[in-house]
């Protein structure tokens, strides 16, 4: 990763009850990851509205590192085998269908630091509201040796 110019941010400290992440067997699932940065969400609103697809889309990626962040946390990053799952939730004002292609910044990401490896399969789901008002929100599935 660092040969590509991309670092992990510190684990975000959980908002609620809950852990970052949790490994079960060969599996670590992270919780749902909004795109903090420096402790505080850099925009919010809906998706179509306050928010745009491309700067959600940015969020998204975000999202993904804190995902990381949160497995090398509890494993190390260099022990993902390969990413399984992603599920990407986007705060979507009506009218929007644009889902997929702002948590392709998640996936965009996973295969730049994985490769073939970084293939997985998706969910990208419009929702009407997220934790914090935060426009985007990932969690993401990973195998490790």
């Amino acid at each position: 990763m660092a040969d590509q110019g991309i670092e992990l941010p510190q684990v975000v400290a959980p908002v609620a009850a809950y852990v970052p992440a949790v490994r079960t067997g060969n599996l670590v699932y992270t919780s749902g990851q909004l795109p903090m940065t420096s402790g505080r969400l850099p925009v919010t609103g809906k998706v179509g509205a306050e928010v745009s697809a491309e700067q959600a889309k940015t969020l998204a990626r975000q999202c993904a590192l804190n995902a990381l962040a949160a497995v090398d946390s509890l494993v190390g990053v260099d022990a993902v085998v390969r990413v399984v799952k992603v599920v990407g939730f986007v705060a979507s004002a009506p009218g929007f269908g644009g889902q997929p292609g702002v948590i392709n910044g998640a996936s965009e990401l996973f295969g730049e630091v994985f490769g073939d490896a970084g293939a997985h399969a998706r969910s990208a789901v419009g929702v009407s509201e997220l934790p914090l008002d935060s426009p985007v929100e990932v969690e993401v599935v990973v195998e490790v040796a």
